[in-house]
């Protein structure tokens, strides 16, 4: 008898394909604070690793310098995570040196964007009940995002 349908699937993990691996591991790791799990090292080469952060991963792939797509990467592509305290997190990737887009509120949460170093779009949201299309505003506000709402 095989698993039930929803008990098979478990996780969506994010693969990217990226030009630099040097780069976005700066990026993700010293920036964003994951951390590598799991790599592939081919050819004395690191080419594939998968990344954590809470219960969230997501995998990169540097492209062989003759199979670089034409096109543009991370057109299109956009990946949220969902987090306690997306404000936190904001303050957290601006010390490390990571520049976000300025937080505001949508769809009942508030959205930290910002996009990786191949262009792929990251947002990082919480739930909050602030009203829609707030803007944060770190002059008016404490740390966190309930003081907001205050």
């Amino acid at each position: 008898m095989s698993p039930a349908p929803d008990a098979n699937v478990r996780q969506a993990v994010p693969f990217f394909g990226i030009t630099s691996m040097a780069r976005s591991l700066r990026f993700y790791v010293d920036g964003l604070g994951f951390t590598k799990t799991l790599e592939w090292i081919d050819e004395g080469k690191l080419r594939w690793c998968w990344l954590e952060r809470g219960g969230a991963a997501l995998m990169l792939q540097e492209y062989r310098p003759e199979r670089v797509p034409k096109e543009k990467l991370g057109e299109g592509v956009s990946v949220c995570f969902i987090c306690d305290d997306a404000i936190a997190l904001h303050h957290e990737f601006r010390e490390r040196g990571i520049e976000t887009e300025h937080p505001f509120v949508g769809n009942g949460m508030w959205d930290v964007g910002l996009v990786d170093p191949d262009g792929y779009r990251l947002h990082f949201e919480s739930v909050t009940d602030v009203p829609e299309e707030t803007r944060y505003s770190e002059a008016e506000h404490s740390r966190h995002p309930a003081a907001a709402a205050s």
